[in-house]
């Protein structure tokens, strides 16, 4: 079955991000605390899936466990609580395209949408779990204020921070297809990131189902 799905990370003023707050935490909580979440991203460290053409690969040599994979896949899909409630499922009066996106500057947001493809998992297989686990919040949901944006910037100029070598190993792990002009999840988070600590805002990072 065919699916679209966004992530998402836009500033705001730390006003909004404390109106977001009763919406969005609860459910990003959720999605942390599910009880797979633990088991998944401690699989996921202790063993990297490798290049990811060799994952369907079955029975050859060098192929993941399928198990492995899925794990991934569920570790780096969209949460279903905040999945839910950006949808407008929880609160009708609350859908992140209104509530979160509307108004956002080319500037002050980076979004990636891709079909049958999630972003984060791509990003997150093409930098590694040691890069990953610099990013704050889990698996490309937070909700920061202005102060936690900067406090958190230089972990995240760290897990994008590159020699020439290593960035051409994460394009070559990053499968997203991109049209042209079209940033890809190895450059926008962290252009937002630094113009959200230039400018004083917070940020939001949701990923979710469009369709």
């Amino acid at each position: 079955m065919g699916f679209t799905s966004a992530w998402a990370i836009s500033g705001h003023t730390d006003e909004v991000v404390a109106d977001l707050s009763p919406h969005l935490l609860p459910a990003m909580r959720a999605d942390r605390g599910h009880p797979e979440a633990d088991r998944r991203w401690r699989l996921w460290q202790r063993e990297p899936l490798p290049d990811h053409r060799t994952w369907y690969s079955h029975g050859s040599a060098g192929s993941p466990d399928p198990d492995a994979i899925e794990s991934f896949r569920g570790l780096t899909a969209p949460g279903s609580h905040v999945d839910e409630v950006c949808g407008g499922s929880v609160d009708p009066s609350f859908h992140v395209l209104d509530a979160v996106w509307e108004g956002q500057s080319d500037e002050s947001m980076f979004i990636s949408v891709h079909s049958k493809e999630y972003a984060v998992s791509s990003l997150f297989h093409a930098i590694g779990p040691a890069r990953a686990a610099l990013l704050p919040g889990w698996c490309g949901t937070f909700l920061l204020s202005a102060a936690e944006v900067r406090e958190g910037l230089p972990l995240v100029e760290r897990a994008f921070t590159f020699t020439p070598a290593e960035r051409a190993a994460a394009e070559d792990q990053d499968w997203l297809y991109y049209g042209e002009g079209e940033e890809s999840v190895l450059d926008g988070p962290l252009r937002v990131w630094r113009t959200a600590a230039r400018e004083g805002l917070g940020l939001c990072g949701v990923a979710v189902h469009l369709c």
